[in-house]
């Protein structure tokens, strides 16, 4: 059990309710939700809830009371952490809590009391459960939870609603809370309507994606192949360029297009299947950043291949150890791309498309497994899919949440994970004083995806994170356990392999 130190007040299950409370004390005046965002608000379900999870391990330990001060100085500088999310027939509000309480959105816990070597096992599990604890929708869908007494520091958990931001813009949230971070900067009043996210779905995708289809219907059935390389070998004559340009475009589109409709299941695995309703979460020690970087240039390949690598080579040696053959098998991973500029991360929100990314749990050979990787990657690039997902997302804010959960759950029936790898500052950051020695965080699994990893390079190191459905997969840590293990083995085959004739 923990301990709750501070009150909190019980969380109102019926969604009407708690409309007519947010609505009876607030009103309706606010900001209309983006579509996109919206999206993200409905998609909570018994299985996942759409939060954005992680947790900072600090050394020396930080206050209750400093981290208020600093949440109070930087944090409600953004909008957002100060808005409730009011739902209505036509989409969502955002509407600022006239009653906003510091004390609803930072949590004191005390963990149970346990050997050393235990303090970690206790932290994942009330990580997994928070979990699948539901934010309060009578205020902002945000909470911090400090156990201020965690292996001679602090442990942070924190807990954010997808509808709030991407992970993109909320690292850039997070940096704003850091010793010597900055508040976003003050956006000049405009007379103009400002760019919403709808409008820059219609400037950036819809706009482009109907010319180009439209270019692409007039070189319709099999004749299309055959005018686009006729197009590529004639003389560029004036306007003709553009043509082929446009034409390149709609020929990748359509590709794509087809490429998401037509999308083969995965294999079939036990980490596949109904989900439960309850979380585990697990997490190894970093792996030392230069050696993997050291592998990566000896084999010529990225940093996130031999990472991705590895995440195959955990998965595939875990089946095994569950009695599985993973012989020729291969799982599908959905994996965040970011559309937006950095430097506009502030301004929140949801601007990013998912990638469907195949790893090969069923090659033995690391080096084989790490070079198939890259082949899968280098099949990615250029490809307009994570587009196309946020244009689906934008579409699935304008449908019932009936129709939404339908088109969104075509996508999580062929996926087994969803993966995220973000590199993070190469120096430790510190907060109220204190160092983060540990940085991990979770993208939520939406559908009936029951496994979500995470890759962070903080540091110096590099840290793999595991949050499994605890019917699909009990004992995430059997995962994790497997990444150290598989990267010696690829540093290793590296290592005895031919370099150069001496």
């Amino acid at each position: 059990m923990v301990t709750r130190l501070s009150s909190k007040k019980t969380i109102n299950k019926s969604t009407t309710a708690v409309k007519n409370a947010v609505v009876g004390t607030l009103g309706l005046a606010g900001e209309r939700m983006s579509k996109v965002d919206t999206a993200w608000l409905r998609m909570d379900s018994e299985h996942n809830l759409m939060m954005i999870v992680g947790v900072w391990i600090i050394k020396p330990g930080v206050s209750y009371a400093d981290l208020a001060v600093r949440l109070e100085e930087r944090l409600t500088k953004y909008p957002r952490f100060m808005q409730c999310a009011v739902e209505d027939a036509a989409g969502a509000t955002w509407v600022k809590d006239a009653a906003f309480d510091m004390a609803n959105h930072l949590v004191l816990e005390k963990l149970p009391k346990t050997k050393k070597a235990e303090e970690q096992a206790a932290l994942q599990d009330r990580l997994a459960n928070l979990c699948m604890q539901p934010l309060d929708r009578r205020h902002p869908l945000w909470q911090f939870h400090l156990v201020e007494h965690y292996k001679g520091g602090s442990a942070l958990i924190l807990r954010i609603h997808h509808c709030i931001a991407d992970g993109i813009a909320l690292i850039s949230v997070t940096q704003s809370l850091m010793d010597g971070g900055a508040p976003p900067p003050v956006r000049p009043r405009r007379l103009e309507k400002p760019e919403s996210t709808e409008d820059w779905v219609a400037q950036t995708l819809l706009k482009p994606l109907t010319a180009f289809v439209v270019k692409a219907l007039e070189m319709a059935g099999e004749g299309a192949t055959k005018s686009l390389h006729a197009m590529q070998d004639a003389p560029l004559e004036k306007g003709v360029a553009g043509s082929v340009d446009m034409a390149k475009s709609a020929y990748q589109v359509l590709n794509d297009l087809a490429a998401l409709a037509l999308m083969p299941d995965d294999s079939r695995t036990g980490l596949k299947g109904r989900p439960g309703n309850k979380k585990r979460v697990a997490w190894c020690p970093p792996l030392p950043l230069a050696e993997v970087k050291a592998v990566g240039k000896a084999l010529n390949c990225s940093v996130n291949d031999v990472l991705l690598s590895c995440v195959a080579g955990a998965i595939g040696a875990y089946l095994k150890s569950q009695g599985e053959s993973v012989q020729g098998k291969v799982i599908r991973a959905m994996v965040p791309v970011n559309l937006r500029p950095l430097e506009h991360a502030y301004k929140l929100g949801n601007q990013f498309g998912l990638a469907p990314l195949v790893l090969p749990i069923g090659v033995e050979n690391p080096v084989e497994r790490v070079y198939e990787v890259r082949h899968r990657m280098g099949e990615l690039k250029g490809s307009m899919q994570p587009l196309l997902t946020f244009g689906l997302l934008a579409v699935a804010g304008l449908l019932v949440k009936p129709a939404q959960d339908a088109m969104l759950s075509l996508f999580s029936k062929k996926t087994t994970a969803v993966m995220t790898n973000v590199p993070g500052p190469s120096t430790k950051l510190k907060l109220c004083g204190s160092t983060i020695e540990e940085t991990l965080f979770w993208v939520p699994q939406s559908g009936t995806v029951g496994l979500g990893v995470s890759i962070l390079s903080y540091g110096g190191g590099v840290q793999f994170g595991v949050v499994s459905d605890s019917t699909l997969c009990p004992e995430p840590q059997q995962i994790i356990d497997q990444f150290e293990p598989e990267f010696a083995k690829l540093a290793m085959v590296t290592l005895m392999l031919p370099w150069g004739n001496e």
